[in-house]
């Protein structure tokens, strides 16, 4: 399965670094997401492009995890060349991430 049969993601930026989080559709889903999308496995997904240890993060009070991916945004809105500066398109890339679902 992939993180978009479980979740729906938004994107930001601070700087250099992707902010993603991650929130589940529901309980279940909940339950495998925090289980199984780790930060390695996020890095990993994410390839060459990222610049340092992925941090993940769950948010108090809410079922949502955040992750804070360093280097994929090329230098960030101001100085980056890339299309897409802020990263909103790279939710997209995270959705597409295949995750065991434990059977």
């Amino acid at each position: 399965m992939r993180v978009d049969d479980l979740a729906d993601v938004r994107a930001g930026d601070k700087g250099d670094h992707l902010m993603l989080a991650v929130v589940p559709r529901g309980d279940e889903a909940w339950t495998v997401l925090r289980e199984r999308l780790t930060a390695d496995a996020v890095g990993r997904h994410f390839g060459p492009a990222v610049t340092g240890p992925v941090d993940r993060h769950e948010l108090p009070g809410l079922p949502a995890l955040l992750f804070r991916i360093p280097g994929v945004l090329a230098g960030g809105v101001t100085g980056s060349l890339t299309l897409d500066g802020h990263g909103k398109t790279l939710s997209y890339h995270l959705l597409t991430l295949e995750i065991d679902d434990g059977s």
